[in-house]
């Protein structure tokens, strides 16, 4: 790994996402998305949900009401076995500490203690005041593990009654892997669980034993796997790819990040971005391919180069109306006051470079071309960061990723509300309106229709210019086979074999 696993528990806060992956190998949780196959590789299916630590879910006809019961014979890594008020501890957990879970869960109506139940022997319920369509796919992501209670209560103190500070070192767990060792910001080595009882048709993982090791040179990585002392790496330089598989020695899964992309974002609240015209303009001027290719080496989906006026469909990030037509661009300018252009700064954190600095060159040129002087600023990514929240920069590259890849979630995560990752400040009434109705709808046409509406009015406002969904490039030994893109993009150990 490029990355550190800073922690045993993917709810702290400040966790970094390969914590999240550690995660999804240690823990539990109630539910998982199921895998599918797609051009001959393995991703995550988010419309099939199937039990995890419980054998068997039921949905009640109106939706509000979901009850999980529990696969029998499960047992903790400690031996003991698995209760329902465990799962109760672990849920009232996730929704009243202060921890990464609560606001995530949120946006499944997941809110407080009171809506889960042990209703029966090994049995929980789970109460929705409406029908949130999010609900039970909100249990199948790192954010929702399920806890030994008994265990973690053994380290909760007064001022720490749900164990956060020790479950950053140690964990209270069932899933298919235990922590043998860890070392943070080093070394994390797993060992298989051999009792453990909730994979697909009750298999264990392939492999017995996990050494996750943080190495932070990419060059050494790249070394590492050519020589065979590394199995699998999903953290290579794009431009050492080609090479490294082109000698032979390794094959390469590239699987684009379907619930991420890359976008140029505009400032909405600050001129002259507050103008739609100039922001179509921009639109028009950029040369999509050539940045593309600069930018990733073509590894990756196309966002851009759509032909439409009205969505075509439903899903979301999909390629959107965006063209190089810089006559088009230069009439707009002047159409919203600016003929003869303006001056301007773009950024880009530093630890995305590899990727930003040819596209934020071939930016520059393009809008030159238009009369937009543009000055490039490469930040700290802790500084960008700041200055997005504080809405203090003009427009800036940035990427995201939907833990929950519905296209209504996206956009209301993206393109609604005061809040840290509506990354534009973009405010449109019929957006505001669409994005909390189809949450709840429950008729797929009518959800559908919605979020065909959201999809145009972002295509045609232009808020951000979605570029791309850069591929998730694993790089691995011959003989390893199963790697799966998951949603949190980190490696699911459980997948994998050696054939």
């Amino acid at each position: 790994m490029g990355g550190t696993l800073n922690s045993l528990d993917a709810t702290a806060p400040g966790s970094t996402r390969e914590v999240f992956g550690l995660a999804m190998n240690v823990y539990d949780r109630l539910a998982s998305f199921g895998r599918k196959q797609v051009n001959g590789y393995w991703i995550f299916d988010f419309d099939t949900i199937r039990g995890e630590l419980a054998e068997k879910i039921d949905r009640s006809a109106d939706g509000r009401t979901l009850t999980f019961h529990l696969r029998q014979g499960a047992r903790w890594h400690d031996g003991t076995p698995v209760m329902a008020a465990d799962v109760k501890w672990s849920l009232d957990r996730a929704v009243s500490a202060k921890s990464l879970s609560a606001a995530q869960l949120s946006t499944g109506s997941l809110v407080k203690p009171e809506q889960f139940r042990v209703v029966g022997d090994g049995v929980i319920e789970v109460s929705l005041e409406r029908p949130d369509r999010l609900a039970l796919a909100n249990l199948c992501i790192p954010l929702a593990p399920m806890f030994n209670s008994t265990l973690a209560k053994k380290n909760a103190t007064t001022e720490d009654p749900w164990a956060q500070s020790w479950l950053k070192e140690n964990t209270a767990a069932g899933g298919a892997y235990m922590v043998e060792s860890h070392k943070p910001g080093q070394q994390t080595i797993l060992k298989r669980n051999d009792d453990w009882k909730n994979g697909v048709d009750g298999k264990l993982p392939f492999f017995r034993r996990i050494i996750a090791q943080t190495v932070p040179e990419a060059a050494t990585r790249a070394s590492l796997l050519e020589k065979g002392d590394a199995d699998l790496s999903i953290d290579l330089q794009s431009s050492d790819i080609d090479p490294l598989v082109q000698r032979g020695k390794v094959k390469l899964v590239a699987i684009p990040q379907t619930n991420g992309f890359t976008a140029i974002v505009f400032n909405t609240r600050m001129a002259p971005f507050d103008n739609v015209k100039v922001r179509q303009a921009i639109a028009a001027a950029l040369p999509y391919e050539d940045m593309f290719k600069a930018a990733l080496f073509g590894r990756g989906r196309k966002l851009f180069g759509a032909d439409w006026s009205e969505a075509p469909n439903d899903s979301f990030p999909q390629p959107l109306p965006l063209r190089t037509d810089l006559a088009k661009a230069k009439a707009l300018l002047a159409e919203a006051g600016f003929a003869n252009g303006f001056a301007t700064s773009f950024a880009f954190a530093a630890g995305a470079a590899a990727a930003a600095e040819p596209a934020a060159a071939l930016l520059k040129e393009a809008l030159a071309k238009i009369g937009i002087e543009v000055s490039i600023q490469k930040m700290p990514d802790a500084q960008l960061a700041t200055m997005e929240v504080e809405r203090r920069l003009p427009f800036f590259l940035e990427t995201g990723t939907a833990w929950l890849p519905a296209p209504d979630y996206f956009l209301r995560t993206y393109f609604n509300g005061d809040q840290r990752w509506n990354f534009s400040s973009f405010k449109d009434d019929e957006l505001d309106r669409l994005v909390q109705a189809a949450r709840f709808e429950t008729d797929p046409a009518k959800y559908a229709a919605m979020c065909r509406q959201m999809i145009t009015i972002v295509g045609r406002q232009d808020p951000a210019l979605m570029l791309w969904q850069p591929n998730q490039d694993a790089v691995m030994a011959p003989n390893v086979d199963g790697f799966t893109y998951w949603f949190h993009r980190q490696v699911d150990y459980r997948d994998l074999r050696r054939s």
